[in-house]
């Protein structure tokens, strides 16, 4: 067989095992979450997700370290996307802008890490609800910040402090976020809130930029 065949072969194959890997993992968080939405976190074992996704306990913390990270399942997600944005811009684009792009996308992606959709609050609640979890996601924001820092250190970035430009994006973007959740969990609609969302979203990052220069 050709090497160049045999290498295609290769990569074929590799990517089928990486998309059975994504859907298992998927399929775990999947099964988590309705548990932990049904029951609450506190009264669901790792053993009882195990279980219903038709895996071992083994498999479960192959996929998530901890417990907590089957609910809060996002954190390597929005690391990658933030840290891609910066990496990956344009090169007529600063790394606010970038970012705000991104986040603008995700908005209309209706994407988890974007705040807005009426599903959300019940999610939130759950959070809410474990003190576990709530340190789970102080701690993904901390992960966030410092990967960001890492990218923003990088030459052409033009950061002479980046570990203070990626805490004020982080904030500025928290900003937002949080005040939107506060309100879908109030009551109000997505679909209310949305363009109201995006408003906030360019106003926090027009700050942003100004302030870093």
């Amino acid at each position: 067989m050709p090497k160049e065949q045999e290498a295609q072969e290769e990569a074929v194959a590799l990517s089928l095992r990486e998309r059975k890997k994504r859907a298992t993992r998927q399929r775990i968080s999947d099964v988590a979450t309705g548990l932990f939405l049904t029951n609450g976190f506190d009264s669901v074992t790792v053993a009882d997700v195990a279980r219903a996704a038709e895996v071992s306990t083994m498999t479960v913390f192959n996929y998530f370290p901890r417990k907590e990270d089957l609910f809060i399942d996002r954190i390597p997600q929005a690391v990658e996307l933030f840290t891609e944005a910066v990496r990956r811009r344009e090169p007529s684009e600063s790394p606010p802008q970038a970012l705000r792009r991104l986040v603008l996308e995700l908005l209309d992606q209706h994407h988890p890490l974007s705040a807005v959709d009426d599903d959300f609050p019940a999610f939130w609640r759950v959070v809410i609800a474990s003190p576990a979890l709530r340190a789970r996601a102080r701690e993904g924001v901390e992960e966030l910040e410092e990967a960001l820092a890492r990218a923003l250190a990088e030459p052409g970035t033009g950061y002479a402090a980046p570990a203070l430009a990626a805490a004020l994006t982080v904030a500025a973007y928290r900003s937002v976020y949080v005040t939107t959740a506060r309100r879908l969990l109030a009551g109000e609609s997505a679909v209310a809130l949305a363009d109201d969302h995006r408003a906030r979203v360019c106003a926090a990052f027009d700050a942003l930029e100004a302030a870093l220069g």
